[in-house]
């Protein structure tokens, strides 16, 4: 017999075999449906190599693509919450953030770390969407307030890196006072004469927006991020009327004042090391 055979239902070969695909291979854009490799995606900053659109990433992603050859020191990396309201919902808060570190291999939503900028010892605070949506508990607020005054003893630049749901709601108003901690401690490294950037991506709400994201010498965005402070549908619902076209983009809040600049992930760092040099003078 031939190396195909005919059947009743049509032609097909003895020799075919089905190969399976290992995941992770293909990135799919979720807004123009372009599909290319894992590795091409990631090399162009995790951005859409046809429309530039910015996936969601995390610390780990930032901080390779900021501090110089991936080098850096973390701080207070084995900070963890407790639980003093005795909170639980579906489960128990204890057994939530237990998940979470196991699934996302994060501590928190947030990590802190200094090294080299483009030659220039920086401190990042970088935040994690994917821990509890990057909401700001204790541990989020204390590491923050830890790394500004790390910043600030040290006499390095400071770099925030929004990516927060808000507050915390496990934590009440103990997470609403990081706010406030926050907020003091960035008016110290003021004083002190310290530049601080802040970067919001997408998403950028609640408490976040409502403290540290806000408060950078330079306020600076990716294309497209939404920021704000409730949601575009909580907001429409407490008006009663219909929102801007691009409400809350990080776009529509540069025209309006609300963001200095927006810098394309790819230029990022060289931009920052830029703006730093600046400001310093």
């Amino acid at each position: 017999m031939g190396w195909f055979k005919r059947i009743k239902e049509g032609i097909t070969t003895e020799t075919h075999q089905k190969k399976e695909t290992p995941d992770g291979l293909w990135y799919k854009c979720p807004k123009c449906k372009r599909i290319i490799t894992t590795e091409e995606h990631q090399q162009n900053s995790h951005c859409c190599v046809n429309c530039n659109y910015h996936s969601r990433i995390g610390s780990k992603e930032y901080f390779e693509l900021l501090f110089d050859n991936n080098t850096f020191t973390e701080l207070d990396a084995n900070m963890t919450s407790l639980d003093p309201l005795k909170f639980s919902d579906k489960k128990k808060y204890t057994d939530r953030v237990k998940s979470m570190q196991k699934n996302t291999g994060l501590k928190d939503a947030v990590r802190t770390a200094h090294g080299k900028l483009k030659g220039e010892t920086v401190v990042i605070a970088s935040m994690d969407f994917k821990f509890i949506g990057g909401s700001m508990g204790s541990v989020v607020g204390e590491k923050i307030a830890r790394a500004i005054d790390y910043s600030r003893e040290n006499k390095h630049p400071m770099i925030i890196i929004s990516k927060s749901g808000g507050a915390r709601m496990m934590e009440a108003a103990i997470s609403l006072m990081q706010l406030a901690k926050t907020s003091a401690k960035l008016a110290q490294l003021g004083k002190a004469g310290l530049p601080y950037i802040s970067l919001c991506t997408d998403p950028t709400f609640g408490g976040a927006t409502a403290s540290f994201s806000m408060l950078g010498d330079m306020n600076i965005a990716e294309p497209n991020a939404l920021i704000g402070f409730a949601g575009p549908r909580v907001v429409k619902e407490t008006i009663g009327k219909d929102l801007p076209e691009g409400f809350q983009t990080s776009e529509f809040l540069q025209e309006h004042g609300f963001i200095d600049m927006i810098i394309d992930r790819k230029e990022l760092k060289e931009k920052l090391a830029q703006l730093f040099r600046i400001i310093k003078k």
